[in-house]
């Protein structure tokens, strides 16, 4: 009888880098939950000891930071698979989202977590236009339908819902991490959009430790443990460079809306 060789353990890496939603249409390079589905589930597919979730991520999308999450969660469960999440540079805003998909976080000494907020922001052009001389013409059926306009002046009914609408979905953030952090958490200042560097992070219970990816999963499963990252297959014209023309515009504007975001982290 052959006696096959006993198989390393291993652990699925999953990165998920950059903004949230950001880039989305052609060319775009921003985590979504649709783009993520296939990697997930890879992940978990082939039985590994654990997932890792090694995020890199200033926030973006609130929707796709819970559907991305819920995914990984729902996969977990289903396979008896635990997940642990090492944050890098930022795991902030819905980054902080991501890193609550797993069982236990782990950061860097010096990692930018939390931001356990929500911002909405704009622009106000009804001046400016005013002065180049255009007339601006708009025609709506609903009440609520040009409500925030970057081309009118504010009107406090529109930002009474947007408050309400921001307010909502600040709930929501805090309902996830209750639920994944539970009594880890020292509430006192934590969902105010504060941000918390590395040890800082610790002590108020939004991660679990500081550890890195390598080193805290030899250390659960030996030094021979084999690390298998996920990659998202890219298309025929992707692989040889090719990008259409007409993406370049819509690639422009994500890369400046992401610059934003990182910027607020100061990176």
């Amino acid at each position: 009888m052959r006696i096959l060789p006993k198989r390393k353990p291993s652990v699925a890496v999953i990165r998920l880098n950059g903004v949230i939603g950001g880039g989305r249409g052609l060319g775009g390079a921003g985590l979504s939950d649709a783009a993520l589905k296939p990697v997930i589930e890879a992940a978990f597919r082939k039985k590994p000891v654990a997932v890792a979730l090694a995020i890199n991520s200033p926030g973006g999308s609130p929707t796709q930071s819970a559907l991305i999450a819920a995914r990984i969660r729902r996969m977990a469960a289903e396979a008896e698979i635990p997940v642990l999440a090492f944050c890098e540079d930022v795991a902030a805003s819905g980054g902080y989202w991501l890193a609550t998909a797993g069982d236990e976080i782990f950061a860097d000494d010096s990692s930018i977590l939390g931001s356990i907020g929500v911002i909405s922001a704009g622009f106000g052009l009804q001046e400016l236009i005013g002065k180049i001389g255009v007339e601006r013409r708009m025609y709506t059926a609903g009440e609520s339908k040009s409500m925030l306009d970057p081309f009118q002046p504010e009107k406090p009914e529109d930002l009474e819902k947007m408050d309400v609408m921001l307010k909502a979905i600040h709930e929501n953030f805090i309902a996830q991490v209750r639920a994944r952090r539970g009594a880890r958490l020292k509430e006192d200042g934590l969902f105010t959009g504060a941000i918390f560097v590395g040890q800082a992070a610790v002590e108020n219970g939004l991660i679990d430790g500081i550890g890195h990816l390598e080193p805290v999963m030899k250390a659960r499963f030996g030094d021979k443990v084999k690390f298998v990252e996920q990659k998202p297959k890219r298309g025929l014209l992707a692989r040889f460079g090719i990008k259409g023309a007409e993406a370049a515009p819509e690639a422009m504007l994500a890369a400046l809306e992401s610059r934003a975001i990182w910027a607020r982290f100061g990176l």
